[in-house]
């Protein structure tokens, strides 16, 4: 089954008709969902080039290229649409993890879980966006989005329980009996 073809035909009745203005609301929600997205990019650009763990890196790869793809689409959704794009700040070169020194650089684990809560932001936020909006063919985008980050997410949540990354809360145990 493509979901992206299932969720094409769920939303294909309803972007035939003409598409109405975007609304205050869908132009915030969509111009902040753009600016995260281009401020991530920035901070996975910083941790490849400090990831000493190669699985992980190839992670951060994969998901650097899904936001890419992510932020292009937003940022052309709202120059055909006549928004100002939110200010991008410069892209990081990609270096070598040895020159940075210890202490300074995130941890492969902090890494791990920090990748981990962003893709849970961007995943809240886009549904924020998407049960938010009007119009068909944002909700569309957005569920696209989602799809995305579900994908990449899965793999990410496999390795940190590999390598016990993940930092999860102590079991709870009612003593209230």
């Amino acid at each position: 089954m493509n979901y992206f073809e299932v969720l094409y035909d769920t939303f294909k009745p309803f972007l035939d008709d003409e598409k109405k203005p975007l609304n205050t609301l869908e132009v915030s929600n969509i111009w902040l969902y753009a600016g995260m997205g281009t401020n991530t990019l920035r901070l996975e650009e910083v941790w490849i080039n400090s990831i000493q763990d190669n699985e992980l890196k190839e992670k951060v790869k994969d998901v650097f290229l899904v936001h890419k793809e992510i932020v292009k689409e937003l940022n052309e959704f709202l120059l055909n649409e006549g928004i100002p794009l939110p200010k991008p700040s410069a892209p990081k070169p990609i270096g070598d993890y040895k020159g940075i020194p210890e202490g300074v650089k995130f941890t492969d684990e902090e890494i791990a879980n920090l990748l981990s809560y962003n893709l849970l932001v961007a995943m809240m936020h886009g549904m924020r966006v998407m049960t938010e909006s009007i119009r068909a063919d944002v909700g569309f985008m957005l569920s696209k989005f989602l799809i995305k980050h579900l994908t990449i997410s899965i793999p990410l949540k496999q390795l940190m329980l590999e390598r016990n990354w993940i930092q999860e809360a102590p079991p709870y145990i009612n003593n209230a009996k």
